[in-house]
């Protein structure tokens, strides 16, 4: 191993003491081990010390010309994966992807840095390439009513995707947050739900809102799922084991093709609680504190991309010569 190699070892260990998620952690060690291959490759560098500002632009550039899975850490792994048979092998590396490692290499370096395990931070004056923002997508009240409206309620794995619809659309969690939810952690009375460190990406406690509504959904769900599923989780599989996200995400497809609707998928469930909580006039604030941002200026980025007919309905609810006490 080089040293480099032992210096990402050192930040991963670094990380799991953090108490990172998996997939966090996952997404470091393989956005870095392609990195230092590269630097190995192509420049014969050995230690993190040795790297500068311009290997890390030669790689950004590298990456967007070379194309998806033409990099890889081990080449034993391009022999066994066959990744020239890949319908997008070669295709363009988007530049959200390309920020992504960027992100991750600099995590790296000013860890690095910041132990003077370093003496200058290559990625200092590094910036992540321009990239358009994606809007937020949006599902009308039509689609969502069709979509409600869809589920087989008499099957007990589409029953409980309808709940989980719901009680996402209805509070802002993560679909990841939701499928971990105990019934200790439901407060029926006030109407919250309790999401422990250990199942939200931010690892800190959060609680969460639900309506009456969901209230009166919610109780009559886990009466009808104690009725034949001995479980702790308050969703889980026909065989009575924990919701995978990638499982609800497969179902979920399903039902957007139901209603015509191809690009519908779990994650727009929480974008539009959040675009509805601002359009009924709640504040970035407490909205940033709901959905579990690191920060008010994560929650700007995400959802501040409301259109023109959006913010002119909001100004009619607001406009200020309309609320204006007559005397």
């Amino acid at each position: 191993m080089l040293q480099i190699d032992y210096d990402i070892d050192d930040f991963l260990t670094y990380c799991e003491v953090k108490n990172l998620s998996i997939k966090t952690i996952a997404s470091y060690e393989q956005t870095l081990r392609l990195f230092a291959q590269y630097l190995k490759q192509e420049f014969k560098i050995e230690e993190a010390g040795q790297v500068k500002e311009i290997h890390i632009r030669e790689y950004m550039k590298y990456l967007q010309e070379r194309g998806k899975y033409t990099v890889v850490a081990n080449e034993n792994t391009r022999k066994a994966n066959f990744p020239e048979n890949r319908l997008d092998y070669q295709k363009e590396i988007s530049k959200t992807t390309i920020n992504n490692y960027i992100r991750n290499i600099k995590v790296f370096f000013n860890y690095m840095y910041d132990n003077r395990y370093i003496s200058n931070n290559p990625i200092r004056r590094v910036k992540q390439l321009k990239n358009a923002r994606k809007v937020v997508g949006y599902i009308e009240d039509n689609d969502m009513n069709k979509l409600l409206k869809c589920f087989d309620l008499s099957k007990f794995h589409e029953y409980r995707d309808y709940i989980i619809a719901q009680l996402i659309f209805d509070t802002g969690m993560r679909i990841g947050e939701t499928l971990l939810i105990k019934e200790e952690y439901i407060d029926f009375v006030r109407r919250t739900i309790l999401l422990p460190a250990e199942i939200t990406k931010g690892k800190k406690d959060r609680y969460v809102f639900f309506s009456a509504e969901m209230l009166k959904e919610l109780k009559r769900w886990l009466q009808y799922k104690d009725r034949y599923k001995q479980c702790e989780y308050v969703f889980c599989t026909t065989k009575g084991t924990v919701l995978k996200v990638s499982n609800y995400e497969t179902n979920f497809k399903k039902y957007g093709n139901r209603i015509g609707k191809e690009e519908i998928h779990p994650h727009m469930l929480r974008n539009n609680f959040a675009k509805r909580f601002l359009m009924s006039g709640g504040d970035i604030y407490t909205l940033s504190k709901i959905l579990g941002h690191s920060s008010v200026t994560v929650t700007e980025e995400a959802y501040l991309d409301l259109q023109n007919e959006d913010l002119r309905t909001k100004y009619q609810k607001y406009s200020p010569l309309l609320n204006l006490k007559r005397v």
